[in-house]
């Protein structure tokens, strides 16, 4: 597996990602447009990659603006191979980098990302308007829970 930061050209197998996943699927897809990658890998934040058998089979993209992960996925055929959690590892390392402000995501409620977010140490901050769980994570908390700085 190689993990690296994602590039503007990587947006078309980040969909294909996206696309493919079982739980937290994207009921439409014009929502998320080209631009709205663009924006979010060049302006608004950073994003990485994990690469197998010659293609992106996982990304997460965090939003240094809006303080929150705005991306964290990992292909079905990919899956419970550590790929997430070394997505998440790279991007919070990134984000705490930059800022120490608190970091928050949401997500479905009963998923298996709720449960790795929860097992992650994130904290649950409550409810969003379409009803999907909110959680946030502060820099002491991520420091002391992954030993960083």
């Amino acid at each position: 597996m190689l993990y690296r930061e994602a590039q503007v050209a990587d947006i078309p197998q980040h969909m294909v990602v996206r696309m493919a996943v079982r739980e937290n699927q994207l009921s439409n897809p014009d929502r998320v447009t080209e631009q709205d990658n663009i924006d979010y890998l060049t302006k608004r934040g950073n994003g990485w990659v994990c690469e197998a058998d010659d293609q992106i089979v996982g990304f997460a993209i965090a939003d240094l603006q809006d303080h929150s992960i705005w991306a964290l996925f990992v292909h079905p055929d990919y899956e419970q191979q550590g790929i997430g959690r070394q997505l998440q590892a790279l991007m919070l390392r990134w984000y705490f980098s930059h800022t120490q402000h608190p970091i928050w995501l949401s997500t479905s409620p009963g998923t298996r990302a709720e449960r790795f977010y929860r097992k992650s140490g994130w904290r649950e901050a409550g409810r969003t308007a379409s009803g999907e769980v909110r959680f946030e994570l502060k820099m002491e908390e991520w420091a002391r829970r992954f030993k960083q700085v």
